[in-house]
């Protein structure tokens, strides 16, 4: 049986995400002297689906403790010693539905993942006297209170001093900043706009009330969903924008004007501000393979270098870096598009955490404009070709001589696909889907319509000829 995609379980809670699915889950994850923290989103099945993963780990003999509704990145800070599971779809619509499992505050790797599926459907239960016990557990005030004073340790001369000690819990790194914040009728609503608050910003809330139709708008934040908060942004007096999912690990930044700044160059932001701030002589970045080379160059610039590693395994290029690296190594910051890891915050993905830090390094550069000055932006073009699922093994080994022989001058790396890098900067990365019946051409160039059209070129032939 295959469960796990590369962001836990998730489809139709009428087939894929059932409360027997939740209940297997539960019993093959718990175990005796376990305890886990369970929580959900606003979605209409999250009660029931809770309730079955509940009595899953309990009967398993593990102890629960129930969180009730809370952001994603949330439940991952109380799963922090223990472990945890998020029933959440995520962006996904509302018809959906999902499973997350942490362990000590980082997502399981796909080893643990791979050994729930295993278990599942051959439950043992525990012996009656030692099934688990459950508790209700408040964890959204200490949540609140670790994120706003990770932003003011960071930005201490932000504050009203000038130096770290002056950042005290009453210091205000936002103060004269104003942003709104579009909570897409996620959990978010419980999180984001209280903690920008806190930290001094002037904050307008839109869709700030938990809603598992998700009424008001996709839960999806795209430049397509987010039409209201752009045409907010456009008739007031803001710095900024923030629109997030229904569970609040991703966020999408618009510009004063309306406009959304592509997720590269926040991403490319992030990463050079944590990289010009390390504690060590080796920063290392994480992305993924389909991230702009404008991350690579901002990080090279602070000091740093960026190493990739396949979607949806940040936590597990994390970890691969810490093990190989030596004592000066530090994993600074690991993101992909929308979805930061804050490291020295948390193992997880944290869209209430990056939400303040972009404000702070907004308000630190005088606007989106200065803050995104440095970044290099080149035109990006993402296409899919029709593939058939028995192609793309092999139509992606072709690539992998073809590619290079038809790009000669690019430095290539076939870990994740076949990704090529050009002197100037520019990068074409292609890559099979992992759900649909295509191969996915990725690139960024100034000439990038040329680029796209004589690499979809190669790709249409490998395709051809895999018939």
């Amino acid at each position: 049986m295959t469960l796990f995609g590369t962001a836990g379980i998730r489809g139709p809670v009428d087939g894929t995400v059932t409360p027997a699915v939740a209940l297997s889950v539960g019993q093959a994850a718990g175990a005796p002297g376990e305890t886990f923290v369970v929580g959900r989103d606003g979605r209409e099945t999250g009660p029931a689906l809770a309730a079955a993963m509940e009595a899953g780990l309990e009967s398993a003999g593990a102890d629960v403790l129930r969180l009730g509704q809370v952001p994603t990145p949330a439940l991952a800070f109380g799963s922090r010693g223990r472990r945890g599971v998020m029933v959440t779809a995520s962006h996904n619509p509302p018809e959906d539905n999902g499973i997350k499992l942490f362990a000590d505050g980082v997502e399981y790797d796909r080893d643990a993942e791979l050994a729930i599926e295993a278990a599942v459907g051959s439950p043992e239960p525990a012996r009656w006297d030692e099934w688990g016990r459950s508790a209700d557990r408040e964890i959204l005030d200490a949540y609140r209170d670790a994120v706003t004073a990770y932003v003011r340790e960071r930005f201490p001369t932000l504050s009203d001093g000038n130096d770290a000690e002056t950042a005290t819990e009453e210091s205000r790194p936002l103060e004269g900043l104003s942003i709104a914040v579009d909570c897409g009728g996620g959990v978010g609503a419980l999180a984001t706009p209280q903690i920008l608050e806190r930290l001094g910003a002037r904050v307008a809330a839109l869709n700030a009330t938990v809603d598992g139709h998700f009424s008001a708008r996709e839960s999806k934040p795209t430049p397509e969903t987010l039409t209201d908060l752009s045409a907010f942004l456009e008739s007031g007096s803001f710095d900024l924008g923030i629109g997030q999912d229904g569970d609040a690990d991703r966020f999408v930044v618009l510009g004063p004007d309306g406009d959304v700044i592509h997720e590269d160059t926040i991403l490319a932001v992030v990463a050079a501000h944590y990289t010009r701030r390390a504690h060590s002589s080796d920063p290392v970045v994480v992305t993924t393979p389909n991230a702009s080379a404008r991350i690579d160059e901002q990080v090279r610039t602070a000091g740093g270098r960026v190493e990739r590693v396949r979607l949806g395994s940040l936590h597990e290029g994390i970890a691969r870096e810490r093990e190989e690296g030596d004592a000066d190594t530090e994993v600074v910051f690991a993101a992909e598009p929308w979805k930061h890891i804050h490291t020295r915050f948390g193992g997880w993905i944290d869209g209430v955490a990056s939400a303040g830090i972009i404000a702070a390094l907004t308000r630190e550069a005088g606007g989106t404009d200065a803050l995104r000055e440095p970044v290099t932006e080149r035109p990006y073009r993402k296409v899919s070709v029709d593939c058939p699922e028995q192609h793309k093994e092999p139509a992606m080994e072709a690539l992998e001589t073809a590619l290079p022989d038809a790009f000669p001058d690019a430095e290539v790396d076939t870990d994740y696909g076949v990704r090529l890098e050009f002197p100037d900067a520019s990068w074409v990365l292609v890559r099979p889907s992992g759900t649909e019946p295509y191969v996915r051409i990725y690139a960024e160039s100034d000439a990038v319509d040329q680029l796209v059209a004589d690499a979809r070129e190669v790709v249409e032939t490998a395709i051809a000829n895999a018939d």
